[in-house]
């Protein structure tokens, strides 16, 4: 007779999220709207926990690809917050220069 070749379905069982995972991609989310520096140290932080629990052996929980959007996030962060005090700083030394305080 004609038999179909149907995939076979196995029942693996799904592994679980890792609460640290979804914490960090929570925190990076947060750290772009309402807490900018807290949020993207503690996506970092949770971030790489989360990757070194999701990439264990054996596997016990899944939520790599969130943990690393939160790293990346956090990383992003990190770099907006050290551009903006380089530029606050920039601004105060052109103004320290644009005032001359130092009399001649």
């Amino acid at each position: 007779m004609d038999e179909q070749n149907y995939p076979q379905s196995v029942n693996e069982p799904m592994l679980p999220t890792s609460t640290l995972a979804m914490v960090s991609l929570i925190a990076g989310i947060l750290g772009f709207t309402a807490v900018p520096i807290l949020g993207g140290i503690v996506a970092l932080f949770t971030g790489y926990a989360a990757r070194k629990e999701t990439r264990a052996v054996p596997l016990k929980f899944s939520g790599d690809g969130l943990a690393t959007a939160g790293i990346i996030m956090g990383w992003i962060q990190v770099a907006l917050t050290v551009f903006g005090v380089c530029c606050v700083g920039a601004y105060f030394v052109f103004m320290l220069g644009v005032v001359n305080i130092n009399p001649r």
